[in-house]
């Protein structure tokens, strides 16, 4: 299924196929474009479960540090310090983290660095507090902090138990993801579900697991530059449409409407850079929100295709959606 085409001087010049699934508030599937059913491996928009499990497991989060546990942020100083915050207070360190050392993705403090002979680390890492949040999950259940990524650690067991709850589905097959952490195949439809049971769920409700859903939800929605960065489409999204917004390497994008509508899409292709608009014109086209609105988040998504410099046509949605 064409999702988003590479326009030029009136000219389509590239298509991007994909997958998508959108669910109404109940959660009922609305539209299919594409295999719904077919198996993929979220990455990191698998994050909002992990970071679930990770507060059911006894991480004591809220606020900015609660919202940087579900993000790949852009590693800014900003973001540095609320991951190195989350650590000291478990009594933690940089070295517990065991994600790859990295450069910031934001341009400006990555040259910052660099002027200042600085060097990748664990906490600019972009799932940085994705781990700090896994670490003080461990530290407050008493599970060794060591091998905390090994498939086989109660805390992956954990995080698996709540993955296929919220999904509603047994998880086809774990790889490794970028940053080291097991990421869990599901089919389209089953991230879809489970991002719905997070991003409708309700901080008031009996049960404890969508309590928490709730207040990751909340303090995405209250701190949204934590999410990616200033600028990026996932906190441009938030900002801008009031989403639950969160992206995965590879293509993938699920986001949910304030009124629960959501939507699951994986580019077949892998490329990211029309997963945002995709997503949010799908929910646009479900009545969720308004074509105005999504008009103008498409003007800051740097969505233009230059030619000398100008703009002479755009990456955008396919006209079959």
């Amino acid at each position: 299924m064409e999702l988003a085409v590479v326009e030029r001087s009136g000219f389509v010049e590239s298509r991007h196929a994909g997958v998508a699934v959108v669910l109404s508030p109940d959660g009922d599937v609305i539209a299919r474009h594409g295999n719904a059913d077919a198996l993929v491996l979220p990455r990191s928009s698998l994050k909002p479960l992990q970071a679930v499990a990770c507060i059911t497991a006894g991480a004591a989060l809220e606020g900015e540090q609660l919202a940087l546990s579900t993000a790949s942020h852009a590693g800014t100083d900003r973001h540095a310090s609320v991951v190195r915050d989350m650590l000291t207070e478990g009594g933690l360190t940089e070295d517990h983290l065991a994600c790859p050392p990295a450069w910031p993705t934001d341009s400006t403090t990555r040259d910052e660095l660099v002027r200042e002979h600085g060097q990748p680390t664990r906490l600019r890492m972009n799932c940085s507090g994705k781990h700090a949040a896994m670490l003080r999950a461990c530290v407050a259940t008493g599970w060794d902090t060591t091998g905390y990524l090994n498939p086989d650690h109660p805390l992956q067991a954990h995080i698996r138990d709540v993955v296929e709850r919220l999904a509603g589905e047994k998880i086809a097959h774990t790889a490794i993801d970028g940053c080291g952490a097991p990421v869990h195949a599901l089919t389209l439809t089953g991230l879809a579900r489970a991002i719905h049971r997070i991003g409708s769920a309700s901080e008031r409700s009996p049960f404890a697991l969508h309590r928490v859903a709730g207040s990751l939800v909340r303090a995405v929605r209250e701190h949204p530059w934590t999410i990616d960065g200033p600028g990026r489409a996932d906190t441009l999204a938030i900002e801008r449409l009031g989403v639950f917004a969160k992206g995965g390497a590879e293509g993938v994008m699920v986001m949910v409407a304030p009124n629960g509508t959501t939507v699951a899409l994986k580019m077949l292709d892998g490329a990211p850079r029309a997963s945002t608009i995709v997503a949010a014109t799908l929910l646009a086209r479900a009545g969720s929100l308004s074509d105005e609105a999504v008009g103008a988040l498409a003007d800051e998504l740097s969505l233009e295709v230059l030619g000398g410099g100008l703009p002479v046509g755009a990456v955008r949605p396919g006209s079959g959606i």
